[in-house]
């Protein structure tokens, strides 16, 4: 009787999880070992990464969505791994996965990506929706990025979400978090569920939690399988740009996001549980889908590198963006302090449309301001108007950022 399915999908988990040995030390690294152990490499990583993140990542963001998106990517997630990696004396590119790009694998990651956004993620996303407060939804709206950017900047944001994101972010968290607790840490399996619990937490968003969890499970499965982070970044960019494309097509429609029903997202459940089954049943079939390998070798053989002249490089090339976000955008910088420094109340339930017309002319004023037609000042003067102030208090008045 031919197993169904699930089942053979499930005994090929259970055999990499049993088969999967602890690494082992190549030549190189008997003759000259690294500094420091994976387990101890990627607690270090996780810990000093989630220090940079919530405070040089939210900043950054802050100021510039799209510029903010890439300096978190590039100099927190892509930096912090890299660093600590030549530190020890290790190739980074090998360590994490990065080596010969596999085609085909990462082909048919991307097809799982696609496949799973619609069978998993939507699913959960729309039961997480449904079951959260008004407030909350609207607290984690990720819609919200693309809310009075640029051109260049949505082109930036698209970047970073499909580009950026999946490479630097799956570096960290699989290629450096997920491998330092394979054997002997933790069993492999645990392994990739640890990893995917830290990856969603990272993102600090209690309404996708679950959905990132999924995800950072199948992520961690492909480099489990593969030895190769190309599959899992594949599968990143698709679920990555699947989502923000499906957001700008109802956006040009001039339609509002469509409110999907519970019968509607069973059936698309369904259906895409059952394609995305048939398709990890495929490499049990052909093996060249997702080629079994194992991690490449751990170091370079080559001695550590000093943390000055390691970490100098991305020092100076974060200082430099700045700067230059600085020269080319300071009238965006401006725009933003003062957004950030007169709050304004989001408009809840059925505003009037004397309110709405406000907020309304207030986005045209801002997007005057911002190409230069008309002054700075004249936005803030305007929003701190319509910014409330506590009673017998006056608002001070607004000063350029320093």
């Amino acid at each position: 009787m031919r197993p169904s399915l699930a089942a053979a999908f499930l005994d090929d988990w259970v055999r990499l999880a049993n088969s999967r040995p602890a690494l082992v030390p190549g030549p190189d690294e008997l003759q000259n070992p690294p500094a420091a152990t994976p387990g101890v490499i990627a607690g270090i990583a996780a810990l000093l990464g989630l220090v940079l993140f919530s405070t040089l990542g939210f900043l950054s963001q802050a100021l510039n969505v799209g510029f903010g998106l890439w300096f978190t990517e590039l100099f927190i997630f892509l930096a912090v791994p890299w660093v600590l990696l030549r530190f020890s004396g290790r190739d980074p590119a090998r360590y994490v996965g990065l080596g010969q790009l596999p085609w085909r694998a990462a082909a048919f990651g991307f097809l799982l990506g696609t496949v799973n956004f619609f069978a998993v993620v939507v699913p959960l996303q729309f039961v997480a929706q449904s079951l959260a407060p008004q407030w909350l939804r609207d607290l984690f709206d990720a819609s919200q990025i693309f809310k009075n950017q640029t051109p260049v900047e949505l082109a930036l944001i698209v970047g970073g979400v499909g580009i950026a994101a999946p490479l630097c972010e799956e570096t960290f968290f699989r290629g450096v978090i997920q491998r330092g607790l394979m054997p002997p840490n933790l069993r492999p399996v645990r392994a990739v569920v640890v990893t995917a619990i830290i990856f969603s937490a990272f993102h600090m968003d209690p309404l996708g939690f679950l959905a990132r969890l999924e995800l950072g499970a199948l992520f961690g499965y492909l480099f489990l399988r593969t030895g190769s982070l190309w599959p899992g970044i594949a599968a990143h960019a698709a679920n990555n740009l699947v989502s923000t494309l499906l957001y700008f097509a109802f956006r040009n429609l001039g339609a509002k996001e469509p409110e999907p029903e519970a019968a509607q997202i069973l059936l698309l459940a369904s259906a895409g549980v059952a394609v995305l089954a048939a398709l990890l049943w495929l490499p049990q079939r052909f093996a060249s889908l997702l080629p079994e390998k194992p991690l490449d070798d751990a170091a370079s053989g080559a001695p550590p590198r000093s943390l000055a002249r390691t970490t100098a490089p991305w020092f100076a090339a974060a200082c430099v963006s700045v700067a230059l976000l600085v020269g080319v955008d300071s009238r965006g910088l401006s725009l933003t302090y003062y957004d950030l420094r007169y709050q304004l109340p989001a408009l809840k339930g059925d505003p009037s449309a004397e309110r709405k017309k406000e907020r309304d002319e207030l986005d045209q004023l801002r997007k005057r301001a911002r190409r230069g037609e008309v002054p700075v000042k004249d936005y803030a003067q305007r929003r701190r108007a319509l910014s409330p102030a506590k009673p017998g208090t006056a608002s001070p008045s607004p000063e350029a950022p320093k």
